[in-house]
């Protein structure tokens, strides 16, 4: 009898021992399964870190002039003058005490576009690009920097730049042009309506000008002003100093020389 007992505690022990064998290494498992989804989600939150970029901070016209084509820009600048919207898209000539910038086709709605008068403070992000020599903000989007100062550049005498290095580096700039002779006066497509192609010389050098019709069209005082010059004419001419395979200033004003 005392062998029967003793038989069935060996068994009971047995017994016990296997299932603490079975919960030790259930317990065992569980852990590495929980360390792991651990080591997982600091692995998954550390790559959110690491490919979250900061947004690029407002640059000074310095650091936009140094940033490489194709980069991402945001700049606060003072607009100038703008063309005409259209289709939700508004080119805007801008400007800081450093510098000048042009906006091309920026998202605009059209209530916005009638708020974009000279002097306002807009902030744009975009992209820096340029065609045929022309430096620029493309894929620009906008909004007002509220409670900001005003600004509206003067016209910076740029007369005695024409023909050299120097001049590029104000491009986008309102500026002007003294004691330039015309040289020859045509019109887009042969007739009044659409650009008009100036030619203007100084000092026997000639130079492009132009009537954009978008900035001022036939309807305003410059266009019929530049229409009516003939060959031999002398004028002062003001304008922002945009770049077509060279400076191809875009006119806003034009008078007899003084």
């Amino acid at each position: 009898m005392k062998k029967i007992i003793a038989m069935l505690a060996a068994l009971t022990l047995v017994f016990a021992f296997a299932a603490c064998g079975d919960v030790a290494e259930t317990t065992v498992a569980e852990t590495t399964v929980a360390e792991t989804t651990v080591a997982e989600t600091t692995a998954a939150e550390t790559t959110v870190a690491e490919t979250t970029e900061a947004p690029v901070a407002v640059m000074s016209y310095a650091e936009y002039d140094a940033a490489e084509l194709d980069a991402e820009v945001v700049i606060e600048c003072y607009v100038q003058a703008t063309q005409s919207w259209w289709d939700n898209k508004i080119t805007v000539y801008a400007q800081d005490k450093d510098g000048a910038y042009f906006l091309y086709e920026m998202a605009c709605s059209e209530e916005d576009a009638a708020k974009l008068v000279p002097g306002t403070k807009i902030r744009v992000n975009g992209f820096k690009g340029a065609w045929a020599g022309e430096v620029e903000v493309m894929d620009a989007t906008f909004e007002f920097v509220e409670g900001a100062d005003t600004y509206v550049a003067e016209a910076m005498d740029a007369t005695a730049l024409l023909g050299t290095d120097e001049l590029i580096k104000h491009q986008n700039k309102y500026a002007s042009f003294k004691g330039m002779t015309v040289e020859a006066i045509e019109f887009k497509n042969g007739e009044p309506g659409d650009d008009i192609y100036v030619t203007l010389s100084k000092d026997g050098a000639s130079y492009s000008f132009c009537v954009e019709r978008y900035l001022t069209g036939p309807d305003t005082e410059v266009y019929a002003a530049v229409s009516a010059l003939k060959a031999g004419d002398v004028v002062d001419v003001t304008g922002f100093i945009y770049w077509y395979e060279g400076v191809n200033t875009h006119i806003t004003a034009v008078a007899a020389a003084q």
